[in-house]
This record gives structure tokens, sequence and C-alpha cells, in this order.
């Protein structure tokens, strides 16, 4: 009975939000105002759930949901459901914090123990590269060529076939023959 009343609920604040912003977009300043405040509610209680051990951002990060939400306003189709529009915004800009934030802390390590920085050296990464490099090298061209630009250098599938002379398919099959062939090699090495 309970879920029943907490989807009635919701679907009551949905249909709320979504007469206030629907006014707002015919030009109601106040109902916009009133949106906006209503929003940030329900967009804090949004965040602080995912954000509780940085509830400072909090605040930083539903300002800039609500811009977004301005700013795409008029993108809004009146035959969707506003939650899943709103929904999808705030999840993009907290996947682009969570993002920056990675970025920023990864730089950001700091050196607690200098002994820390002597230990064993990790030669793992220059193993793993050296192993992948002769895995590949016993592949033909066709097929060694296409896996080097496009999934290890990043390049897409025209451009390779640019570069190699082959055709955009023959990109496509050599990357996917060769993956399957390098699987192969590995399983029947262990």
């Amino acid at each position: 009975m309970k879920r029943t009343t907490d989807i009635s609920a919701a679907q009551a604040k949905e249909a709320h939000l979504r007469a206030l912003f629907l006014r707002s977009l015919d030009g109601d300043s106040a109902g916009y105002r009133q949106f906006l405040a209503e929003l940030a509610v329900h967009l804090r209680g949004f965040l602080r759930r995912r954000l509780y051990e940085r509830a400072a951002d909090v605040e930083d990060l539903v300002q800039d949901i609500l811009l977004a939400v301005h700013n795409a306003r008029q993108t809004y189709r009146a035959d969707e459901p506003l939650t899943a529009w709103i929904h999808a915004i705030a999840r993009y800009k907290l996947t682009d914090y969570f993002r920056t934030r990675s970025r920023h802390d990864a730089l950001n390590d700091p050196l607690d123990d200098a002994a820390e920085l002597f230990a064993a050296p990790d030669l793992e990464p220059a193993q793993a590269k050296r192993d992948v490099a002769k895995l590949l090298a016993q592949l033909p061209d066709r097929q060694r060529l296409p896996i080097v630009h496009v999934k290890l250098e990043g390049l897409s599938v025209t451009e390779t076939a640019k570069l190699t002379g082959l055709s955009e398919s023959a990109v496509k099959i050599g990357v996917h023959r060769g993956l399957k062939a390098l699987a192969a090699k590995i399983r029947g090495s262990r």
C-alpha cells in the first residue's frame, strides 16, 4: 500500500512541476520562479544521496543543473514526462562532476610517505605493453594495423582506412578477427 501511495505522490509532484514549467514556457515568470525553487529542493535531495562525502559541492551542482535546465528549456517536448527530461540533465551534470573530480583528485594525490616513492617500481605496465606488442607481431598486417590504429591509438575507422589503404569494411573486419585471434592466443598461452 505504501508503494502505491509513493507512486501517487510522485505522479502528483510530476503533474504539479510540469504545470508550473509549461506555464513558465508560456511566459509566466512567477510560475517559473516557483518551478525553479521547488525543483531545487528535489535536486538537493537527489544530490545529497549521491554526494554524501562531498556535501559542500551539492549547492554548486544544484545551480549548474538549474542553469542547464534553464538553457535547455526550449528543448522540452510537452508530450514527454518532465521528470525524465530533468533526470537526464541532472545525470549528465553529475557524471560531468564525477569526471572532473576524478581528474582533479588524480592530479592532486598527496605524497604522504616519501619512502613510498622509492618502493618497488611498477614494471607491470611496461611488461604488459611488451606482451601486447609480442602478440600483435604474430598477427598479419590486415589484422594488426587496424587494432593498433583503432584500438590502441584511438583513430576512427575512416582515418585508419585512409592510413592503411584498407577499406572501412576491411578495417572493421580486421579489428574483429584480430581481437578474436589475440583472445585465442592468450587462452592458448595459459
